[in-house]
């Protein structure tokens, strides 16, 4: 079945009862007020959260309209519809619109630079964008160069170009569109990148989507009684196809745009949370502030949570073990996964094997793993190799790039470039990546695309940015460069110069040294990881 019937189920069975709250504690009511479809709560006070919230049966005639939509301009089946919003009460009901039209959804990462914007918008044929206020000045920079049909604009006064989606959508029909879909039919596009930082099309089936639900609740057992928290960005496969076993289970989510702690716990607490997925900094912080009295427990309810899960980077154990310390009743679990494997949960801890923290756990529901060498054999027990999944979730295919599917599809396994050992028990551990991707808080660094940044900096002479280990972030991207000789250089000169960066993309240790290369010219990477990884971290100086 495609995965647009679990919507069409929930609103059936359970229509009047809330699937959706978005909670924005940063925005005074008259300055999130963009939308004009709002059910807004009356604020008690001041500090009371922006909120608002959506029945099933809306959820599914908010989709229908926009199918509707799409259909009465005579989109044809199989068209890529773009998605640019932040979190918000109208992504999923347009991400499932597309899909009921026969079209594909193609999330876009609210990261993006205008460049990257077009880019991927090029890459995966996009004939179609929806996007919020937020983006405006990144879509007036390449309005020009992009090859787009129309541009829905989700907000008020949009730019001249945009078409306003709630005045067009307002007079759709509510009923499902006549479009048959299946298992088989595409249905979406997610972005990923390697060690070149361009990045690469997944595209992914019905049949994907529906098996990352099946997957999830067999993982986090999800009932109608539990309430998801979704804090990460919905363009991540790992957010949405948390966020898929609440839609199998047809029960409530709450999406809350912001990170603070006491954003979280007030939230748990007001919405009655069960089941929060977070990142490692954003854990580490809300411990931190319980310890350093910030915040005190006893001003929230938290009896109800039950879970708490982590994905997206490697996890400290004795971050959760500090957690477990002050939340001893909570069970928690490690996901791992990739885009191109639909997102997390081919591989996982299990709530049950708390004792083995430090390794992803063994091969998810409905999902096998192997860890192989260099010719595709299963290495001895304990020996290092390349973790390779196979399940109903791995990818169809890079999107218009065959070279590059065939090398990480091989006879339905997906390679991860990840190298791993697995131990007596089963359980597997990360060891290394082959992919020089520097993961921050959750977020992919792309080496190549600072290293370009930064040679540009006409007092360096070369440069290599690789991962340090960092409590909070899981890692920091760290620049060596090299001064051009009889050159003087700071470590300010550098920082302000990165300025012109995104503030994500900006190294946060800059480090003067000569930067090795092998024979061919290629950075020795592992030798610089070597060095600065291993406790020999050498003063940073300034050359000259």
């Amino acid at each position: 079945m495609p995965i647009t019937d679990f919507l069409e189920r929930n609103a059936r069975l359970y229509g009047a009862e809330v699937s959706l709250v978005e909670v924005n504690p940063s925005e005074a009511r008259d300055n999130a007020a963009t939308w004009r479809e709002l059910n807004l709560i009356e604020a008690a006070s001041p500090d009371t959260p922006y909120r608002r919230e959506m029945t099933w049966s809306e959820f599914d005639r908010k989709a229908n309209k926009f199918a509707n939509l799409l259909l009465s301009r005579g989109t044809p089946r199989g068209t890529k519809v773009a998605i640019l919003l932040m979190n918000c009460l109208e992504w999923l009901p347009v991400y499932f619109g597309i899909l009921k039209a026969g079209c594909i959804a193609v999330p876009m990462n609210f990261r993006y630079s205008s460049d990257e914007i077009a880019y991927c918008l090029d890459l995966a044929d996009v004939d179609i964008l929806v996007f919020g206020p937020e983006f405006t000045s990144r879509m007036d920079a390449i309005v020009d160069k992009v090859k787009l049909r129309t541009m829905f604009f989700v907000g008020k006064n949009g730019p001249a170009y945009t078409e306003d989606y709630l005045t067009f959508v307002e007079f759709c029909s509510t009923s499902a569109p006549p479009v048959a879909l299946s298992d088989d039919d595409n249905a979406a596009i997610y972005f990923s990148s390697g060690t070149t930082g361009f990045p690469k099309a997944i595209l992914h089936n019905h049949r994907a989507l529906v098996s990352s639900c099946q997957t999830e609740q067999n993982h986090h057992g999800q009932t109608r009684d539990d309430v998801f928290l979704c804090i990460p960005p919905l363009y991540h496969t790992g957010a949405k196809m948390h966020w898929f076993g609440s839609l199998l289970a047809g029960s409530k989510a709450v999406l809350l745009r912001g990170v603070k702690p006491e954003w979280i716990l007030r939230t748990v607490t007001e919405e009655k949370c069960t089941i929060v997925w977070l990142l490692v900094p954003w854990a580490q912080d809300l411990l931190d502030a319980i310890d350093s009295g910030k915040i005190n427990l006893n001003d929230y309810m938290l009896d109800q949570w039950r879970l708490m899960h982590i994905g997206a980077q490697p996890v400290p154990p004795s971050l959760i073990r500090r957690w477990l310390d002050i939340f001893p009743a909570h069970q928690y679990d490690t996901n791992y996964g990739l885009s191109e494997s639909i997102g997390p949960g081919c591989v996982h801890l299990g709530v049950e094997n708390v004792h083995k923290v430090g390794a992803i756990g063994k091969p998810g529901y409905l999902w096998e793993a192997k860890i192989v060498d260099e010719r595709g054999n299963e290495v001895e027990q304990g020996d290092v190799g390349e973790l390779i999944v196979r399940g109903p979730g791995v990818m169809l295919c890079y999107y218009k790039n065959p070279e590059a599917s065939a090398e990480v599809l091989k006879n339905g396994w997906l390679f991860t470039g990840d190298m791993a050992r697995m131990d007596e028990d089963g359980f597997i551990y990360l060891v290394d990546r082959k992919k020089d991707v520097v993961i921050s808080g959750g977020e992919n660094l792309y080496p190549v695309q600072i290293e370009d940044f930064l040679r540009q900096f006409d007092k360096i002479k070369d440069v290599a940015v690789i991962g340090l280990p960092d409590a909070r972030l899981g890692e920091i991207a760290a620049a060596i460069i090299e001064i051009k000789p009889d050159m003087l250089c700071t470590e300010d000169e550098i920082n302000e110069f990165c300025k012109a960066l995104p503030r994500y993309k900006r190294p946060r240790k800059i480090i003067f040294d000569k930067v090795p290369r092998n024979p061919t010219g290629k950075i020795e990477k592992p030798v610089l990881r070597e060095r600065y990884c291993s406790g020999r971290l050498v003063e940073a100086q300034t050359r000259g």
